[in-house]
């Protein structure tokens, strides 16, 4: 439980004002169709965080445990740091999100804008240092879950009243303790 707890509170928070997030922005504006546009991004986080998560469970097998320690905790602190500036949609991307149908064209961008994100590297990290693959896929895609469906059904009305340096902050914050918890040996089970 507790594994799942922390994938979806860390994902949520980390996921405002993130590059995907305001994708789910402009697929809401561009296609006014919620309901394609939000089992979009679940199928693509699923696909995205399940992978992500394999190979954290992987990493966490082939890799000593007092080494794994150590890359946990740099790769948290790390993730700390990219927390603390705002993402803006790459060109490729936004085209990417005008292809096909609502469904379809979120499908795509999502997956695609979840490669190297900070979510999907959390998801892996995660997955290495719980152990535990199914409560941290289902954790981080519903922390996606709270973080972008509000985003395609209030569109960016919302958007201008949240201020996302201190929810950058809130998640660097929250990044960090997991880097120092990691490096210093506690075990996050």
């Amino acid at each position: 439980m507790y594994a799942f707890l922390t994938s979806t509170g860390v994902v949520a928070i980390s996921e405002i004002g993130d590059k995907t997030q305001l994708l789910a922005l402009l697929l809401a504006v561009r296609f006014r169709k919620p309901v394609p546009i939000i089992l979009g991004i679940f199928v693509a986080t699923v696909a995205n965080h399940a992978l992500a998560a394999l190979a954290g469970e992987w990493v966490a097998t082939a890799i000593d445990p007092d080494v794994l320690r150590w890359v946990l905790g740099g790769l948290f602190l790390a993730i700390a740091a990219w927390a603390l500036f705002p993402d803006k949609i790459d060109e490729s991307e936004s085209k990417t999100a005008y292809a096909g149908s609502a469904f379809i064209a979120t499908t795509i961008a999502f997956f695609l804008a979840e490669i190297g994100d900070k979510t999907q590297v959390a998801t892996a990290a995660m997955a290495a240092q719980f152990g535990n693959l199914v409560p941290v896929v289902i954790g981080t895609t519903l922390g996606m879950m709270i973080a972008d469906v509000p985003a395609v059904l209030i569109g960016d009305r919302a958007a201008h009243r949240i201020n996302l340096k201190y929810v950058r902050w809130a998640a660097a914050a929250i990044f960090a303790v997991l880097g120092v918890l990691a490096l210093s040996g506690v075990k996050l089970l």
